[in-house]
């Protein structure tokens, strides 16, 4: 936990069982370590641990209430029987000091006066298990209570008499000391209690204890990288560094990519199951972050998928890997025990795009037919080895495949979309719908209509006919739309469809998506933060406008303020961030101050990027907070597309508070 906060800071679906082709992820690339049951850190965790943890919606806002209805909330939503079992406690549940005679930490008096003991009691009580945090440091991460650093058996002896079941320990103020002896003091401590307790390293991936030395260490879960936060580009970014982790994923010691964010409020409900979707695939250990007392109909969905549940609780622990990436679309597979193949089909771009894979690409060896089951959907169907989905922008589709000769199902059919990703208004736009047949039998008497939005007209009065799509064929039509009305910088919403008749009867296909309608910059010199954002991504929070980043709600920064001097304008943001602005090759230069926002003190370590149709046009270097902010100065000629990029300064994103200051273009 290294978040800047207040300055302070299916059921699986029976298949038939059949060989995976070797592949990364396959059972050979890495030996388990032998763990007994004898060791009390021996079998903790066959599979992923999966439960709820207090940090990522609650922060320091917790207390014993907070916890006890977390407890009755995981029971009677159903996720305690779907596997949720640990209710973990984060950082700031314990006093500022320690028992002055027995050097014991003590339950803060006001947010847990029945102490820790008697809240274990309840949770056990509902059938779950309870967890706990501390630092592998003179201090915990928000510097509320003392770390265990040196305390290691007598807080190990207290976590043991509560009746703790889980143990996060973070690596905050750890005075320099070698990670891998202050992780051994703690594991050696948990042992000679005689107690069970899961041991989750939380170390952010610095010293790479997936390795062997988190193994070494009882480790039964380490995390590979510093904390998620609740956005895109926060959960994107952690998902790539995941690529090449693999080999070193299985039972009793699962790589971690940190904790979910479903339902936090700050990605759409379609960036929330492309995140649990890939998270099911990872072998992530699924511990929910939201507020389970309050959650929607939609984020209850998504956290009660059984079928992604069940491939991530598989009893044979192998981790999903990426088969492709073809940069905004991405192919995740992963070996199930049965024999089967757990498929995403994963899409980081701003439009809905057709994502195809083989069964050969995600380790199907055996020869088809294919059985293709939609994991969101229930929906299942035939392949004769081709996978393929229209994926929208942002999301994810998630398939498990396998061998089956024995049915006949209606074939895997795709009414695929193509649009371009921006287009300037009042202008024509050109769209493809594409019907795929990638089954065994052919589609007959097949309609595609494509419905003109508002203020836009169809060439051909949107609709198509065709008597027949082969097996293993297509049939694309090509659209022209034409504004009948002026239009307006914003999203043009496009949905076609698509009816067939086929084995099994009368059947249909949808698909949306949207374009980006944009206006190059008016005439002179404009502040950027009065422009259109094509899109924009941030590390936390929302990119602001004319304010510092703040903190996780929109608008609640601070005027502009770098090494004291203020700004009137600029963005807001925090690394690692991406804005992009159409300028549709109009505009000559750009201007701008750029450093770390006051509002983090010395703090932060950041670059600054100004991107033109993708090159590099220039770069700040490392900035740091109290350093005075610089001035870039770049010619835009000919740029269609400007991207205004944060990166890390190669410390992590702790308050990694930045403003593009005074940033304006000239057009």
């Amino acid at each position: 936990m290294r978040r800047f906060s207040s300055l302070l800071i299916a059921a699986a679906v029976s298949l038939v069982p059949f060989s995976v082709a070797a592949s990364p992820g396959t059972a050979e690339a890495a030996a388990e370590p032998v763990r007994t049951t004898a060791d009390p850190l021996g079998e903790l965790a066959r599979t992923p641990p999966m439960g709820w943890n207090s940090w990522n919606r609650f922060g320091c806002d917790i207390n014993e209430s907070l916890i006890r209805q977390t407890a009755d909330a995981l029971v009677s939503s159903g996720m305690r029987d779907a596997g949720y079992t640990y209710v973990n406690i984060d950082d700031c549940w314990a006093a500022p000091e320690r028992d002055p005679q027995t050097k014991r930490l003590l339950p803060h008096p006001e947010r847990f006066p029945s102490g820790i003991a008697a809240l274990a009691d309840y949770v056990h009580a509902k059938g779950l298990k309870l967890g706990i945090y501390t630092s592998a440091g003179t201090q915990t991460c928000a510097r509320s209570m003392p770390g265990a650093l040196d305390h290691e058996e007598i807080d190990a002896q207290s976590f043991a008499d509560w009746g703790v079941d889980y143990l996060k320990y973070d690596n905050c103020n750890n005075q320099g000391r070698p990670a891998v002896e202050r992780y051994q003091a703690m594991s050696d401590a948990l042992r000679k209690t005689g107690r069970p307790i899961v041991f989750a390293l939380c170390e952010w991936g610095e010293n790479k204890p997936w390795e062997g030395w988190g193994d070494q260490v009882g480790g039964h879960l380490w995390r590979t990288t510093g904390d998620i936060s609740d956005s895109w580009s926060s959960m994107t970014g952690i998902l790539d560094q995941q690529v090449g982790l693999v080999e070193y994923s299985h039972p009793n010691g699962w790589n971690d990519p940190d904790m979910l964010e479903v339902g936090n409020g700050g990605m759409t409900d379609t960036e929330y199951r492309a995140h649990f979707s890939l998270w099911a695939l990872l072998n992530a250990p699924l511990l929910a972050g939201n507020d389970l007392r309050s959650m929607t109909d939609q984020t209850r969905q998504i956290l009660l998928n059984r079928e992604l549940i069940a491939v991530n609780q598989d009893w044979g622990g192998i981790q999903g890997y990426q088969a492709r990436d073809d940069g905004d679309v991405e192919v995740w597979a992963k070996p199930m025990s049965d024999g089967s193949v757990a498929v995403v089909l994963f899409n980081r771009g701003t439009t809905t795009a057709t994502v195809t894979t083989t069964t050969a690409e995600v380790g199907l060896s055996k020869r088809g037919p294919y059985r293709v089951r939609d994991l969101w959907t229930g929906q299942q169907a035939q392949s004769d080895g081709t996978l393929r989905a229209a994926v929208p922008a942002h999301g994810a589709v998630a398939y498990r495949v396998s061998v089956d000769r024995h049915g006949v199902l209606a074939p895997l059919t795709t009414l695929g979309l193509g649009l371009p990703n921006l287009a300037e208004v009042n202008k024509p736009v050109t769209v493809d719908t594409t019907l795929y047949n990638d089954g065994r039998t052919p589609l007959y008497q097949a309609r595609m209509r494509i419905e003109p939005p508002k203020g836009w007209a169809v060439d051909g009065n949107g609709g198509a006919w065709t008597a027949l799509v082969r097996p293993g064929q297509e049939w694309r039509v090509t659209w022209r739309l034409r504004p009948t009305a002026d239009q307006s910088p914003g999203q043009l919403a496009i949905a076609a469809t698509a009816n067939f008749a086929g084995i099994g009867g009368p059947q249909s296909r949808s698909v949306s998506g949207s374009v980006q309608l944009v206006a190059p910059p008016p005439a002179g010199t404009t502040a950027v933060s009065a422009l259109q954002f094509v899109t924009s991504s941030n590390g936390w929070g929302p990119v602001e406008r004319d304010r510092s980043n703040g903190e996780r709600d929109a608008g609640d920064g601070r005027p502009i303020s770098i090494a004291g001097t203020g700004y009137a304008t600029g963005l807001g943001v925090h690394a690692t961030s991406s804005v992009l602005l159409y300028l549709g090759g109009g505009c000559s230069a750009l201007h701008a101050e750029v450093g770390v926002d006051d509002e983090v003190g010395t703090a932060g370590s950041v670059a600054f990027q100004v991107r033109g149709d993708g090159r590099q046009l220039a770069e700040s270097g490392i900035r740091t907070g109290g350093q005075p902010a610089v001035a870039l100065d770049v010619p835009l000629t000919g740029v269609s597309q400007l991207e205004l990029v944060v990166t890390d300064g190669g410390d992590g994103i702790t308050s990694d508070h930045a403003d593009w200051a005074d940033t304006t273009v000239t057009c």
